[in-house]
């Protein structure tokens, strides 16, 4: 009951962790423009994502823009981009594996290792996918807060951390704790199965002992 409750909890975080990165793969809010000194009054907010980059005005009306080429971003967007498909397509394997797991685990009692490596591949691929979506955003980020303290850079050029890398730190971690439950989930079924098939040595001793006094009492009852 507790094993089957981990592994849907497991299964939920890890949906939400998936759907998170693809979410943040997709927002242009990974940028957005900083109203510091001059720029007080705001006219304009300016988001630039990974695909594309955004102007809204006076929240009425946004227009987008696909980039015309990757050489127009920034080192740290393009390397993100890679990353993030990486971390899309991990956290997509590592949730249909989790399902393969949890519906050989519904079978019957047989090859229970192979499920076990099934439950263990899946929290591995959840842990990765998430350590690999944290690279890109925490990367952004101190990008991010080094240029908007840095008085060499143009005011008109600092940014401040859109809601995408927030986002993104949210869905990390959902993928990592994904990760975490099943293997915590694999690591405990195995000690239960190690110990459930495990015979107690003073069992095994007492009962040879038994065996040998009544084994010798019937045979001295037989010669009488």
């Amino acid at each position: 009951m507790v094993g089957g409750a981990l592994q849907i909890a497991g299964l939920l975080v890890g949906g939400i962790g998936m759907i998170g990165t693809f979410a943040v793969t997709g927002m242009p809010q990974w940028r957005v423009s900083a109203f510091i000194e001059n720029n007080i009054i705001v006219f304009e907010t300016i988001w630039e994502g990974l695909w594309m980059h955004c102007i809204r005005q006076a929240n009425i009306r946004m227009q987008c823009k696909v980039y015309d080429s990757v050489l127009a971003l920034s080192p740290d967007l393009q390397a993100s981009r890679g990353l993030m498909c990486a971390g899309s397509v991990l956290s997509f394997l590592s949730f249909m594996v989790a399902i393969i797991g949890m519906k050989c685990m519904r079978c019957a009692q047989s090859s229970w290792q192979a499920k076990g490596y099934i439950i263990l591949m899946a929290g591995l691929l959840f842990i990765l996918s998430g350590a690999v979506e944290l690279i890109p955003v925490c990367w952004v980020a101190s990008t991010i807060i080094h240029d908007f303290y840095n008085p060499v850079v143009n005011i008109a050029q600092k940014r401040e951390l859109g809601e995408a890398l927030y986002l993104g730190w949210v869905a990390a971690f959902c993928l990592i704790a994904a990760g975490a439950i099943f293997c915590c989930f694999c690591c405990c079924c195995e000690k239960t199965r190690s110990y459930g098939y495990s015979t107690p040595t003073h069992y095994v001793t007492h009962s040879q002992h038994l065996y040998r006094k009544t084994g010798s009492s019937y045979s001295k009852s037989q010669y009488v």
